[in-house]
């Protein structure tokens, strides 16, 4: 069941929730303003791909309140943009009560986010600048999203230059993100880590980003995106993040 209420706090803006699950913030007078954290620091990749204002092509991997769709459109005009979610009333109905910004482009598919390669139009194949998995929320992740060939499979829909974003939830324990973690680090050439610092140590409640591709940023991008936050913010790469994903050293 989907419930969308006025954030009492933020003038314009909303949370969408999902069985009672809060999934999503969107600010529908100012789209570019993202809430939650691990939000931003995605939004501060896109920000990062090709040229600035560059109209890109997106994948997202599950819906909620559409947030980042909205943030690609009102920072990149003419973007191409996809989201498959399991749900086939989800999308409709978040459309229906917040209206996408006028001239968005956005393609939907209905069907399991683990099935992106085989839903999506062949002619994506090799050509998405970013593609973002943030189909759960919290709990577990799914057995089948940690295996190498659905991670090879995403990396199959990236353009040379394309980004993966990884939510990473975490909480007590730091074994699943950690495995999480070196399921991609086994699959592309170059992984970076975004997050609060304190999302490093277990105990607490959060979510990190991990951003995949088959290139490195380079060392203007990855100060941009450690100066970018929000702070204190935390940037692992290299052997620093293969070391606290394999055996938490680096934590």
């Amino acid at each position: 069941m989907i419930s969308i209420e006025p954030d009492a706090y933020v003038p314009g803006a909303v949370t969408v929730a999902i069985d009672g699950r809060e999934q999503s913030h969107v600010n529908l007078d100012d789209p570019t303003r993202l809430f939650f954290d691990y939000v931003r620091r995605m939004g501060n990749v896109i920000d990062a791909i090709g040229d600035p204002g560059s109209p890109i092509t997106t994948v997202h991997l599950g819906a909620g309140g559409l947030t980042l769709p909205r943030y690609v459109q009102a920072t990149r005009p003419g973007s191409r943009q996809w989201v498959i979610e399991r749900d086939p009333t989800m999308v409709s109905e978040v459309v229906a009560a917040l209206p996408l910004p006028h001239g968005a482009v956005l393609g939907t598919v209905t069907g399991d986010a683990r099935d992106a390669s085989t839903l999506l139009p062949g002619e994506l194949h090799g050509r998405v600048d970013v593609l973002v998995d943030d189909f759960y929320s919290g709990g577990p992740v799914i057995e089948e999203t940690r295996s190498r060939g659905f991670l090879r499979s995403l990396s199959a829909l990236l353009a040379p230059s394309g980004v993966l974003l990884v939510n990473l939830p975490i909480g007590p324990e730091l074994s699943v993100p950690r495995a999480r973690t070196a399921d991609v680090l086994d699959t592309f050439p170059f992984v970076t880590l975004l997050g609060g610092a304190s999302g490093l140590v277990a105990g607490t409640d959060g979510n990190l980003v991990l951003a995949a591709s088959a290139r490195p940023f380079s060392p203007a991008e990855r100060a941009g995106l450690q100066a970018a936050g929000p702070h204190p913010a935390v940037l692992l790469d290299g052997a620093e993040l293969a070391s606290w994903a394999h055996d938490g050293s680096g934590s």
